[in-house]
């Protein structure tokens, strides 16, 4: 049984686990349990901010296992009622017992009742390291993480990417991932279509998945663009083309993960006949996109897209109205995407809301 640590959307974070792993129980806002044939990567999960297994036996039992050496320990507590205080005792009575069997102990200690991602990433405390160590205790489950998301690596392949462009919008690589994984389990060396690639974030994580990526665009400078990147991170296995995507013809693909035309960039909430303009505009390119795909792939091709949402004056989002249309070119629409996926920062004025659908 493994314990997922979710990100701030966490219904988004869930959906993810579900396409690739199946059944999610959801214990908190926070956690979610799932099982998995074998051991998941958490570099491969866009949602998820810790990995941890369950414990068979007490946390004591299991650091007494730890190989020689000084063990680095920090314990996060998701209990009813927990504090900062309760997860100090947890952390300090096994590290005092430990002492007393003669092993060398270092305890981290956090801000809260759990560690924060950073100090649990910047300690080692990732499951990589066998004598660091981070336990998580629910109650009166106990848990050993096997897995801390890797800011800094994201952070590497955002900022560090040669050609970016802040006016076209910049899709976060775990977004990208998210994408790419609520396409469900994929074959290797699958083919993952982008058709509005952008900068090519999303091609960027198709391949560090180890799948092939096919690119097109509208602008011949945003291809280029992908072009520079890609080649920047040394892959190879990608194929990039202008072309608009509400006409353009495309080889076989096997999924196709997007972020589509979110409409021009705001810096305040748009007026009525402002937004009424923005969702003539983009629900045009969307469906035409959609429409022309449709003809192009097999049946039960995954199809997931993020489409825009706009801010309104009571802090809501007023959603594109178009998963009817999208029904009646021949799409089945998940059922998650009827209630809203939404990715967005706070005081965002277009947010990436996500559709999952697949051709019937």
């Amino acid at each position: 049984m493994y314990l997922a640590i979710l990100g701030r959307e966490p219904e988004l974070s869930i959906a993810e686990l579900e396409a690739l792993f199946g059944e999610v129980k959801k214990v908190t806002s926070q956690l979610a349990l799932f099982d998995a044939d074998a051991m998941p990567s958490i570099d491969r999960l866009g949602g998820t901010l810790k990995l941890a297994e369950k414990l068979n036996e007490k946390p004591l039992d299991f650091l007494m296992k730890a190989p020689e050496g000084k063990i680095t320990l920090g314990v996060s507590d998701y209990s009813k009622g927990a504090s900062k205080k309760s997860a100090s005792l947890e952390a300090m009575k096994l590290k005092k017992i430990l002492t007393r069997q003669g092993r060398s102990v270092r305890a981290v200690m956090g801000d809260a009742a759990v560690l924060a991602t950073a100090t649990s990433l910047h300690n080692g405390l990732s499951g990589k390291n066998p004598r660091k160590i981070e336990l998580i205790k629910v109650n009166s489950d106990w848990y050993r993480v096997i897995g801390v998301q890797d800011i800094d690596a994201y952070s590497r392949r955002d900022q560090g990417r040669p050609a970016r462009d802040a006016k076209v919008g910049m899709l976060p690589p775990k977004l990208a991932q998210i994408l790419i994984n609520l396409c469900g389990p994929l074959p290797e060396k699958s083919v993952i279509l982008d058709p509005f690639c952008g900068t090519g974030v999303v091609l960027q994580e198709a391949l560090l998945m180890g799948y092939k990526a096919y690119g097109t665009d509208i602008s011949e400078r945003m291809v280029e663009y992908s072009r520079r990147n890609l080649e920047y991170f040394k892959f190879s296995n990608f194929e990039l083309e202008v072309g608009d995507a509400t006409n353009h013809q495309w080889p076989k693909v096997d999924a196709v993960a997007c972020e589509g035309y979110l409409g021009k960039p705001m810096n305040k909430i748009p007026s009525e006949m402002e937004l009424k303009e923005q969702k003539q505009e983009c629900a045009g390119i969307i469906l035409g996109f959609l429409k022309n795909l449709s003809g192009q792939i097999k049946q039960d091709t995954p199809v997931v897209m993020g489409i825009p949402a706009w801010l309104r004056e009571d802090s809501t989002y007023s959603r594109l109205e178009i998963l009817d249309q999208i029904k009646d070119m021949g799409y089945n629409v998940n059922n998650k995407s009827l209630g809203g996926l939404l990715y967005f920062r706070d005081g965002q004025i277009v947010a990436r809301d996500i559709i999952i659908l697949r051709k019937d």
